[in-house]
């Protein structure tokens, strides 16, 4: 994970949030504390990075130990990292740190939910752009951290020729032939939605497949049909109550919006040491 892309992500988180006006007049900022982030469900921890960069991009100085690794299983009562910082750095900090650390054990946990639930398949768990606007870079890395592959980027690293592309430029080997004569170096996915599509692509000679909404039995058949001359992609409504099912039609790929469009964050506190009396 790019340390710009951290610090970019949380400078802009904090400038939503700060000053803190509550802490600032109750704390000297002299004044120092010491904090744990304590895990209150079982899961993945991811953003352990971004919850230190919080910290630090308000007091450089801040101390943040990690007791945990981006990746591990985590359980209720686990202290995945405690931190040291002027009281009102903590309080300052605090919550945009949890926002980020829970968003991203929440898609690592989910994640790794999809990756267990097709262990022993050829099949790899993929995202996709359906991330938070100014939050891909966390997203993406929370997918990594929880055993998936990185989809896309953005639009510039891989051509993905679409059912829109293909409905406007008439055909799917006209997009293909309109994009090989850039010239460019991108690799090219094209999305098809029925068996006529298919063997379209396959004339054309794309580097992936894209299955979209399709079914087990019409997945099973594209494999056996392409018999392993380019990878074949399933997507569209995939959950993990089919997503074993589907792995075993014998796609390569499984990509699935849901990981990171439908997040549901990973409890975890931070708890701030009181004063002794």
């Amino acid at each position: 994970m790019d340390q710009r892309d951290i610090d970019a992500i949380v400078r802009r988180a904090l400038e939503e949030d700060l000053p803190d006006i509550t802490s600032e007049a109750i704390f000297e900022p002299s004044e120092r504390g010491r904090a744990r982030f304590l895990v209150k469900a079982a899961g993945v921890i991811a953003g352990l990075p971004f919850a230190e960069a919080t910290f630090r991009t308000i007091e450089p100085t801040a101390e943040f130990e990690v007791r945990a690794k981006d990746g591990d299983r985590v359980h209720p009562g686990d202290v995945v990292a405690e931190v040291e910082a002027a009281v009102v750095t903590l309080l300052s900090a605090e919550r945009t740190a949890l926002n980020l650390m829970q968003r991203a054990s929440g898609i690592a946990t989910a994640t790794r939910r999809y990756v267990d639930a097709i262990a022993g398949t050829r099949a790899k768990i993929f995202d996709t752009r359906k991330t938070a606007p100014g939050l891909r870079a966390l997203d993406k890395y929370a997918v990594i951290c929880g055993g998936g592959e990185n989809h896309r980027i953005g639009l510039y690293d891989m051509f993905l020729i679409k059912n829109n592309h293909v409905d406007r430029a008439a055909s799917i080997s006209s997009a293909i032939e309109r994009i090989r004569a850039r010239k460019m170096p991108q690799r090219i996915m094209v999305e098809v939605r029925d068996a006529a599509e298919l063997e379209e692509a396959l004339a054309a000679h794309p580097d992936f497949i894209l299955l979209d909404n399709m079914t087990p039995a019409q997945l099973k058949a594209a494999v056996k049909h392409v018999g392993g001359v380019v990878p074949l992609e399933a997507s569209g409504g995939i959950t993990l109550e089919n997503v074993r099912q589907i792995a075993e039609t014998g796609v390569d790929r499984i990509s699935i919006g849901a990981l990171t469009h439908s997040v549901q964050a990973l409890d975890i506190s931070m708890r701030v040491e009181r004063t002794e009396d």
